[in-house]
């Protein structure tokens, strides 16, 4: 079975074979649980089984590899789409989508590694785009264009994720001060780089999220015709 009938419930009765024990939802869950204490290259087809007390084997009865996996991983991950409001404006809306999906990547981080490669798609997964785009209907965009936009606002969310990951993992501190004594060592060649790090860059003060947001927003706002 492909990942796409997996994803839709396009679901192929088996004739001959044991009865099912398991559903696919099930397995996914095991699989974005692995994901969440230990990262996406935790998840093989043997980890999944062994929560089930199960082999690889029998696991290729429901899922047919681990490309399939990730994908229903993905679609359990990001959970309903957020239901925005239709009164608040494109950009209001477009801000709310995107701290949610902000919220729902803080949860599971290892879907910015998982939705970068090219795969099958799935309903939930659609759904958040589906409101995204909603929000931008009848503000003169063509559509390849409010497509565009909301894929942008996903990357931006993705790298503040990754960066924060980074932080996280930098929890002391090390490669911070690392970065801050080489900028003194070299101060006449990046004078530029000095300033910025005495202004906070490069430490987590926790605005750059919003500030490229709504760098974004303005971006969208400045391609909309009569602006």
């Amino acid at each position: 079975m492909k990942a796409m009938d997996l994803l839709w419930g396009r679901s192929t009765k088996r004739s001959r074979g044991p009865r099912p024990v398991l559903t696919v939802a099930q397995i996914a869950e095991a699989g974005v649980e692995i994901a969440d204490a230990e990262g996406l290259t935790a998840v093989t087809m043997q980890r999944v089984a062994d929560r089930f007390g199960f082999t690889a084997m029998s696991l290729y009865r429901y899922v047919p590899g681990r490309a399939e996996l990730i994908c229903l991983m993905i679609d359990t991950a990001m959970g309903a789409a957020p239901v925005l409001n239709p009164t608040a404006g494109w950009r209001a809306a477009l801000r709310e989508w995107t701290y949610r999906l902000a919220e729902v990547s803080r949860q599971h981080p290892w879907l910015g590694q998982a939705t970068l490669q090219a795969r099958p798609v799935g309903p939930r997964e659609l759904g958040w785009m589906e409101q995204a785009v909603t929000a931008l209907t009848g503000a003169g965009l063509s559509g390849a264009r409010c497509v565009d936009a909301v894929l942008l606002l996903s990357g931006h969310v993705r790298n503040q994720i990754q960066a924060e990951s980074g932080i996280a993992a930098d929890g002391g501190g090390e490669l911070a001060a690392a970065l801050a004594e080489t900028l003194r060592e070299h101060a006449a060649d990046y004078p530029a780089l000095i300033g910025a790090a005495a202004d906070g860059a490069f430490g987590p003060d926790g605005t750059g999220f919003d500030f490229g947001l709504t760098c974004i927003l303005n971006g969208i706002a400045a391609a909309m015709p009569g602006e």
